[in-house]
């Protein structure tokens, strides 16, 4: 591009600097609402995108986590005890409340079943960390809700100017409407773009939390058997269950 072309560009008295220039406080304070708006919403995408990745890195050890020699192993390939690691935070949820529930016979909980128990701490880890994977997505769903709307209002209030100007010079020359029409394009094109990356990242990211929670109940699921019998549902055999009570009471 030319020199004259981009002195012509910055020269337009209804670009997009001309329209920041120009604008009145309404239309200021709706840009850069948006503009917050769209930086957290690509904050949290990325955020939400990488522990997502991270998630399918630990997906993937769960499927060796059966195929070790005792439980303490099998922990170690789920990674390090963090809460942006749902499936060893599972595993060291029941086998604390197995723990508990052994050595602590004289309390309320002993009295339950040990199913029960186990069944109810696995539920509450599997609780916590859907709401771990759901931080976000809220803001998310406001965003792409609201800022077509918010848009919508800088359209509007950019149409009132037009004619306010029109009125005031009972004239209607172009020179009076360009601008903020122009502002109220913008506006409206503004609210569109922060609002559709919001909603595409809502729906993805809501799809494959569902399939992280899908493959956490299932884990839980063999974790329970494992717990309650020593023996993993499918048939292969690991630490029994009895051996390890035995120790605790000689422990206690």
């Amino acid at each position: 591009m030319s020199s004259p072309e981009l002195q012509s560009l910055s020269e337009n008295p209804y670009g997009l600097s001309a329209i920041w220039q120009q604008g009145d406080s309404v239309i200021l304070s709706v840009a850069l609402l948006l503009l917050i708006m769209s930086i957290s919403s690509w904050t949290i995408i990325a955020i939400r995108t990488w522990h997502l990745m991270t998630l399918r890195k630990q997906m993937e050890a769960v499927k060796s986590f059966w195929h070790t020699q005792n439980f303490q192993e099998a922990q170690q390939l789920l990674g390090s005890n963090t809460p942006a690691n749902p499936f060893r935070y599972l595993s060291e949820q029941g086998h604390s409340a197995l723990i508990h529930h052994q050595t602590h016979q004289q309390d309320l909980h002993g009295k339950l079943p040990l199913t029960d128990w186990v069944t109810d701490s696995l539920s509450s880890a599997i609780d916590e960390s859907a709401e771990c994977l759901q931080r976000g997505l809220t803001l998310l769903a406001s965003v792409g809700s609201t800022a077509p709307f918010i848009g919508l209002f800088g359209t509007v209030w950019g149409i009132y100017h037009a004619l306010v100007n029109i009125g005031a010079s009972g004239q209607a020359s172009i020179d009076q409407i360009a601008g903020p029409v122009g502002e109220a394009l913008v506006m409206t094109a503004f609210g569109l773009a922060v609002a559709i990356p919001a909603v595409l990242a809502y729906n993805a990211l809501v799809r494959a939390n569902k399939s992280v929670l899908g493959k956490l109940k299932r884990f839980a699921h063999q974790l329970h058997a494992y717990f309650l019998t020593g023996v993993h549902f499918s048939g292969s055999q690991t630490e029994p269950m009895q051996a390890k009570i035995s120790q605790l009471k000689e422990v206690k």
